[in-house]
């Protein structure tokens, strides 16, 4: 059996720069946002590339999209590579969007070579992983985990109010296949780091043991509109005042409990006038550590600062937890199929917990999964300007194809 495939490096580098241009900014970024016509258009192309190989190309409840090569033995459940191809309002060219195409590159590589895996192979276009638009993140992913309901994802609205079933079937991608009765055998998911150890370290192949655990808050503050000039510092009830100390108090505990972070990535403030004292804002808070009991002193701190710091500034506030993910171990046979394939190449590796969130951390719950990264330059991501090279994009498809192929032959004989 053939056994020394390799993918088309520049294959994959011109499917990256193609479908970049759906939804393609100035500054050579994507704003691809889940379920708006940009994204419709990308899920068309992918879809007619995957049924050009002869692929069957089927769509759950909540719209993740699932193209299976058939393998030798029918009866094993695929196994499936995958990632996202909705992006961050202002995002880059590679985060998910490499781990679907490279998973495409995959089939393409089996194609040309006529070669027949035991298992089915797959590759998944999971739905809002980002969460920009339909907050919380990776929430189809979610709903094939057993983690949401259905009704739960199709609930959720944009900061317009549209909400995304309406958007799902607008766009004509809400399927019939109820979602999570869809079995895999394995996910692997090839991403970009989004930070900036391998590239600091020379390093070409991250092998991710686990995600990190996270935790989501939205906050509204609400004191009083005022007139500026009309109203003495003593009687003013500044909202935005009483959101600074609290960014300020998030970096804190973020600080405090390294490795892990804190932060506010969201704010809006109202009426946002020039001659009005702010009444009210709303920010968002973003908790993550590798440990859960770290987490949980995190989120107790948080409340404590609010507790503290908004009543002496006669403000009034609320706070809802929306989205909690806890840590995750990846499975250890699939590591080790990723270490073994980035070995085969030469390629120079470190073990690594994923900072940030991914459709993998919900899989890992119903299926043997794991993730590799490769570098991007800066550690820069959820940015226009984020960049990966071509080269590094071809090694992380690379190992993605050879472990995908190891865990493959270890089914052989499976029924």
């Amino acid at each position: 059996m053939l056994t020394n495939l390799q993918i088309n490096s520049r294959r994959l580098w011109d499917s990256l720069m193609d479908t970049a241009k759906f939804g393609g900014t100035d500054r050579g970024g994507i704003k691809r946002l889940t379920l708006t016509d940009e994204d419709k258009q990308v899920r068309d192309w992918f879809k007619a590339q995957c049924e050009a190989l002869g692929c069957t190309v089927s769509v759950d409840e909540v719209g993740n999209m699932f193209a299976t090569r058939p393998g030798r033995n029918a009866n094993l459940p695929p196994i499936a590579m995958g990632s996202h191809l909705d992006t961050q309002p202002t995002g880059g060219k590679f985060d998910g969007i490499l781990g679907v195409l490279a998973g495409l590159e995959v089939l393409r590589t089996l194609h040309e070579h006529e070669y027949e895996t035991n298992a089915p192979i797959e590759v998944v276009n999971w739905t809002n992983e980002e969460g920009s638009r339909f907050p919380p993140a990776m929430l189809a992913s979610g709903v094939f985990a057993g983690i949401f309901p259905p009704e739960y994802a199709y609930a959720q609205t944009d900061r317009e109010g549209t909400t995304f079933l309406s958007e799902l079937e607008r766009i004509g991608y809400r399927g019939s296949m109820k979602s999570g009765d869809h079995q895999l055998s394995a996910m692997f998911e090839l991403h970009i780091e989004q930070g900036p150890i391998l590239e600091d370290e020379k390093k070409s192949i991250g092998i991710v043991t686990g995600v990190q655990g996270m935790r989501w808050y939205e906050i509204n503050i609400t004191g009083q509109d005022a007139h500026t000039g009309a109203t003495p510092m003593y009687l003013r009830r500044n909202a935005l005042l009483g959101a600074a100390r609290i960014i300020e108090a998030v970096d804190a505990i973020g600080q405090q409990h390294q490795p892990g972070v804190a932060t506010v990535g969201l704010i809006e403030n109202k009426p946002n006038s020039r001659n009005v004292v702010p009444g009210e804002v709303f920010l968002t808070v973003d908790l993550r550590h590798p440990d859960e009991t770290a987490l949980d002193k995190m989120e107790a701190e948080l409340r404590a600062a609010l507790k503290t710091i908004l009543p002496p500034l006669k403000l009034t506030y609320d706070e809802k937890k929306i989205w909690a993910s806890a840590a995750v171990n990846f499975a250890p046979e699939l590591i080790a199929c990723v270490r073994s394939a980035a070995a085969k190449s030469g390629f120079p590796m470190r073990d690594m917990v994923s900072g940030a969130g991914h459709d993998a951390a919900y899989i890992a719950r119903v299926a043997p999964t794991t993730m590799i990264f490769v570098p991007c330059e800066g550690g820069l991501s959820h940015n226009e300007a984020e960049s990966t090279k071509p080269e590094e994009c071809a090694a992380g498809a690379q190992v993605l194809l050879d472990a995908v192929l190891a865990y493959d032959q270890s089914l052989a004989g499976h029924t």
